[in-house]
């Protein structure tokens, strides 16, 4: 009996607790609509920033064209074709700014929000992007024949063979040219590195030139399609939205009809020009309430849709695909799986041009009108040589860019320029030197490759912490099998913080920059740091469903953490501890329930804490909230 009535105590408890939860419910969703306009404004004050960033581009009449623009892009590309005898410096100082035009489209494509990109502004920005990424090739190729053709009067004099070496921040090229056919000399190493070639006798003894052209970037690799929202999610929000602006200027229309009528009782006791006085006075302050009043609403309806647009922006970033790709040819990379790192390296044979002759005072060079030819190795026809014995593969010895990382040995993959896809087959005797970063392997035949590494190395995390530094700066730290990341936040920047690999400090390019949440991210990558899962992520990585985990080596007795549950409509704080055995749902004594977890942990912290919750800066909310989304860290932890 003592046991039934305890139950029927604890029963009563908890219808008790959820009356008094449904009635405040509506009150707790209100005030957390109210604070979750701190995402509009967020997003408002960029769309400021935006237009701001136009605008500077526009007063700044530096003779760069407006990326967005597509009039000024096509001049811009047109002029370029037609500059011919471009040196290779002269091409490097011109690709810094082709590279940041590049760099500005996909920026614009990544952070515009997705319901104000229209399909024909994304097909403009990527056609243009493929434009200049093309002719910037073809540029370095133009200015590679310009230097062979002068091999002869760039000639080392002991080996008699030409060799540049031209180093920049975005690209290096290595160019060997044999113009001593000497069949001995296979072995071909650039001056002061450990870059270069094992070529076969058969090259030895031909009229070409061995070019590596190290691009920083990957130009090759296709670019990744627009993640959009669906067409009916936003028909629907749209159609909702101009309903709403429709009723709302009809209603200031009719306001403003009725406030204009002229007022004809007692009109006749008063004197005419009174009367057209004090209606004059009356008539400008009505109208200027009524403008007031038609700004509020205008104002509202703003928030309101781009309230709706950021809310779908954000469950974006938490999509899942339903079905994992399989369409991959065999020995095709999944670049769903696998990401390219430390830009491409284009490998090539050239035929030798035609050299420069001096003849009476005067440099003689026949132009080639089809321009540099590449040497097919091997041969399409072969006749009937042994290909393995006569044209074996090229061994080639490569340095991994300095500012990218790898928690294994980097994979080598070559392109294979008419499936457009990078594959795995044609590469052997691949060996890796961490300490130089240097790989070596052996290649069947010349063209780009690059170097790859699996996209969810560091997934799933093995803890997080999001740990107040101050007023709106926070420091978010992320740990996984391989490295501890850490990332700092402050109002709408992001910074990294410091890198650790086997518990010790590693030295990256990205520490000490700020930058805005999607540079950030888009900068993390490129350097190997990718913990930022993707639609198709969950097919690759095994999340874990842990129920307790540590946040720090201390014993879990010092940390007095407490478990709080939320539902999706409703949030509770547990009476269970992280030492529990079986999981439980009892409540813990003298809390409540609550519609979400910021009303939650109200109820137990301080109103200090609250009002620094609450008098947040709106970017850094939504700063915080982006990494957070972007990293899945309740997903992938």
């Amino acid at each position: 009996m003592e046991r039934l009535e305890i139950q029927r105590i604890e029963k009563e408890k908890w219808h008790h607790l959820e009356e008094k939860d449904l009635e405040r419910r509506k009150e707790e969703l209100e005030e957390i609509f109210l604070l979750e306009r701190c995402f509009s404004e967020a997003e408002k004050l960029k769309r400021e920033t935006r237009l701001l960033s136009q605008w500077k581009h526009y007063i700044q009449c530096d003779g760069s064209p407006d990326p967005s623009i597509s009039q000024d892009m096509n001049t811009f590309i047109s002029l370029w074709k037609e500059e011919t005898n471009e040196t290779f410096e002269e091409v490097i100082v011109k690709s810094k700014l082709v590279l940041s035009l590049i760099e500005k489209l996909k920026l614009t494509l990544f952070e515009t929000p997705q319901y104000d990109l229209q399909d024909k502004a994304i097909i403009q920005y990527q056609g243009s992007i493929l434009q200049l990424q093309e002719l910037l090739y073809l540029k370095f190729n133009t200015a590679t024949e310009l230097i062979l053709r002068q091999a002869s009067t760039l000639a080392d004099l002991d080996s008699g063979n030409m060799e540049k070496v031209i180093q920049d921040e975005n690209v290096t090229l290595y160019v060997w040219a044999n113009l001593k056919k000497n069949p001995r000399y296979k072995s071909i190493r650039f001056s002061e590195t450990d870059i270069g070639f094992e070529i076969p006798r058969i090259l030895a003894t031909s009229d070409i030139a061995l070019r590596l052209l190290h691009t920083h970037y990957d130009h090759v690799t296709p670019l990744k399609p627009i993640l959009a929202p669906p067409k009916e999610q936003i028909s629907t929000i749209t159609e909702l939205v101009q309903a709403e602006v429709k009723n709302v200027e009809e209603t200031i229309s009719k306001e403003k009809q009725e406030e204009t009528k002229p007022q004809e009782d007692g009109s006749n006791l008063i004197p005419e020009e009174e009367v057209k006085a004090e209606e004059q006075d009356d008539t400008e302050v009505k109208m200027s309430s009524v403008e007031e009043e038609s700004e509020t609403a205008k104002c509202e309806l703003e928030m309101k849709v781009l309230s709706e647009t950021v809310s779908a922006a954000q469950l974006l970033l938490l999509e899942n695909a339903v079905e994992k790709p399989d369409y991959f040819e065999e020995n095709e990379v999944d670049l769903c799986q696998f990401t390219t790192l430390g830009g491409v390296y284009h490998l090539d044979i050239f035929e030798l041009p035609p050299q420069c002759k001096p003849v009476k005072g005067w440099m003689i060079v026949e132009i080639l009108k089809e321009g540099l030819q590449k040497y097919t190795y091997p041969p399409e026809t072969t006749e009937d040589l042994e290909t393995e014995n006569v044209f074996p593969p090229i061994d080639v010895t490569l340095k991994v860019h300095k500012n990218v990382i790898f928690f294994e040995d980097p994979m080598v993959v070559r392109w294979d320029a008419e499936g457009k896809y990078w594959r795995t087959d044609g590469i052997s005797n691949v060996s890796y030197k961490s300490e130089e970063r240097l790989i070596t392997f052996s290649l069947d035949t010349f063209g780009p490759v690059t170097l790859i590494q699996d996209t969810h190395i560091n997934m799933p995390y093995q803890s997080w912490e999001l740990r107040p530094l101050d007023v709106n700066k926070v420091l978010l730290t992320v740990t996984t099998v391989f490295t501890e990341i850490k990332i700092q936040i402050k109002e709408n920047l992001c910074m990294l913080a410091s890198v650790k690999l086997k518990n010790k400090e590693q030295f990256s390019i990205l520490e000490g920059k700020w930058m805005t949440p999607i540079p950030f991210i888009i900068a993390l990558k490129e350097a190997g740091l990718n913990i930022f899962p993707t639609v198709t992520s969950h097919f690759y990585v095994v999340i874990n469903n842990k129920v307790r985990e540590h946040l720090t080596e201390e014993p879990a007795e010092n940390l007095n953490w407490a478990l709080l549950m939320f539902s999706g409509d409703r949030a509770q704080k547990l009476k269970m501890d992280e030492e529990s055995e079986m999981f439980s749902e009892t409540l813990k004594e003298e809390t409540e329930f609550h519609s979400t977890l910021y009303h939650m942990v109200k109820d137990f912290a301080s109103k200090e804490a609250m009002e620094k919750v609450r008098s947040s800066n709106c970017q850094f909310i939504d700063s915080v909230c982006h990494m957070l989304l972007s990293i899945r860290v309740l997903s992938y932890s």
